[in-house]
């Protein structure tokens, strides 16, 4: 199960970056509901699975996977790679310190701040200009999609363990 975990987390990640290289930013809505948020309960589940040092691996790994499936996506791989890495540090720190709560509530209080950051980031870094309604729309899309994802983990690979 770990093995099929990373990599759908990996080919979710570059999907969700190659769409963005082929329609721009008004597909971030969409991926983060349903890439994003997938990838932000299946984070939260390598967690308890992986090492710091192997999660930040993948995450930087899909960066440069979408890179070399299309080098177009220089710029959109960049910045996937900087803000999910970045994002995944908020994310692991918040989780860590809600120990004593359920997984699934652990994971979303995470995805809540992981989105946060990530929501900021990548389309600022990878547009290069901020766009407060892209912004909004992929922080709602995250939180909902990650507590979507979240819940269907807990409920059919046992999330929590």
């Amino acid at each position: 199960m770990l093995i099929f975990a990373v990599c759908v987390y990996a080919v979710a990640m570059t999907i969700a970056n190659l769409l963005v290289v082929t329609f721009g930013p008004i597909i971030t809505p969409l991926n983060a509901f349903l890439l994003i948020g997938l990838d932000l309960a299946l984070r939260d589940w390598l967690h308890m699975r992986l090492s710091a040092k192997r999660m930040l691996l993948l995450i930087a790994s899909t960066g440069y996977f979408t890179y070399l499936v299309n080098p177009a996506a220089g710029m959109i791989a960049v910045a996937s790679a900087m803000s999910f890495t970045a994002a995944a540090l908020i994310d692991w720190s918040v989780f860590k310190h809600l120990v004593r709560k359920s997984w699934l509530v652990r994971s979303n209080f995470s995805n809540i701040a992981g989105a946060v950051v990530d929501s900021v980031l990548f389309p600022t870094i990878a547009f290069g200009v901020l766009l407060p309604h892209i912004v909004a729309l992929q922080f709602l899309a995250k939180v909902i999609g990650g507590a979507v994802w979240a819940w269907l983990l807990t409920r059919f690979r046992g999330g929590h363990d």
